[in-house]
Parts: C-alpha cells; sequence; structure tokens
C-alpha cells in the first residue's frame, strides 16, 4: 500500500499501533516527527528513508512539528515475510545527489549499499530525473515492479506518468524510466 499524506503545520497522527507490518516514510516536503514505545524520536525530512518494523506490536506518533509549513509524504506499508519479529526503528539520509539521475537503492532486504533493511524479498530506490534524462532497471524473470511517480512526469518504457500516477509491470525484463518534467519517482523491485 501507498498512501500520499498532507498533513497541516502542528497537526499529526497521535499515538496509535501497528504489528506485523514494515512500514518506510518517504518524505517529499516539510518534516514530520516519529516517537514509538521503543523510545526512538527523530525528524524525518526529505531525502531521508525511514523505516518501522511494527513485527509483535509497536506503538507510534507523526507529528508535523512546524508552525507554519505543511509536510507532504508517502507512506509505504510492506507485509513481512514472516509475523512476530523483534520491532525495529531505522532512517537514513540519501542526498539529492546520490538520486540524481541514477536509481538510489534506500529500502532492501539486507541493507545493501546503506540502504534502510525490510524483512521482505522488495527493493525500494528513488529518482530524480530532469527532462529527457532517463534510468534503467534489469527486472530478473519472474519479478515485478511497481513506479510511484511522486513528482513530476516521466515516461516509463513509453508509456506516459504524472505525479500520484502508479504503474504495474509484470513479463518485462527492461524498464526504462524517461523524465518528461522534473521528477522524482519511486521504483518497487518486488518478488
Amino acid at each position: 500500500m501507498i498512501n500520499e499524506d498532507r498533513v497541516a503545520a502542528g497537526e499529526g497522527f497521535p499515538t496509535h499501533s501497528h504489528r506485523d507490518m514494515e512500514i518506510i516514510t518517504y518524505i517529499l516536503e516539510g518534516a514530520l516527527e516519529h516517537k514509538d514505545s521503543l523510545g526512538t524520536g527523530s525528524v524525518i525530512r526529505p531525502g531521508d528513508g525511514q523505516r518501522m518494523s511494527a513485527g509483535r506490536g509497536i506503538r507510534h506518533s507523526e507529528m508535523n512539528p512546524s508552525p507554519t509549513e505543511a509536510a507532504r509524504l508517502l507512506q509505504i506499508w510492506i507485509m513481512p515475510d514472516r509475523a512476530g519479529h523483534e520491532p525495529s526503528y531505522e532512517q537514513k539520509a540519501f542526498p539529492d545527489e546520490e538520486k540524481r539521475g541514477k536509481l538510489r537503492l534506500v529500502a532492501g532486504p539486507d541493507g545493501k549499499d546503506g540502504s534502510v533493511t525490510i524483512h521482505q524479498d522488495a527493493r525500494l530506490y528513488v529518482s530524480l530525473l530532469t527532462p529527457e534524462q532517463e534510468v534503467t532497471h534489469a527486472l530478473a524473470k519472474g519479478r515485478y515492479a511497481w513506479l510511484q511517480v511522486a513528482k513530476g512526469a516521466v515516461e516509463l518504457n513509453g508509456k506516459a506518468l504524472k505525479q500520484g500516477d502508479g504503474a504495474a509491470v509484470s513479463d518485462e525484463q527492461k524498464l526504462t524510466i524517461k523524465g518528461t518534467e522534473n521528477a522524482e519517482v519511486l521504483l518497487f523491485d518486488l518478488a
């Protein structure tokens, strides 16, 4: 599941519970303050990859700490590989330079390339593209993909997509993502 949320200044989601879910928060604009029952407290900003494994159960809140600026984010929920993991939290910064004109791995099952670790055979890449700039991704046989356009507009294997669009991909070996406007995209490589 991918939710695009807008959180008004000073507003947010009060303390609530989750279990057996991998939750990735990706901030597009503004900031979000996270607090949880593990004692974790942090502010998530654009470019950060934040992962919370709810596991056997966790309580958390998310609030916009700004008194004036709204926040816009994508919150991604992925089913874990099994129930009952130990709850955990991880957050890392992924600077724009690492995403500009390339696919930057931000979440995966093994922490490869400094990504945050999720309990599932899934990989999340992020890319920032200018018009006419393109990136490619090889999709292994039997795998699927989902492309989410967070900002701007792109073409995926020649098909036009704009902000807010998502595309499910199967039976493709190569994905070509080309910017038609300045764009920010999230690409999921899925089992």
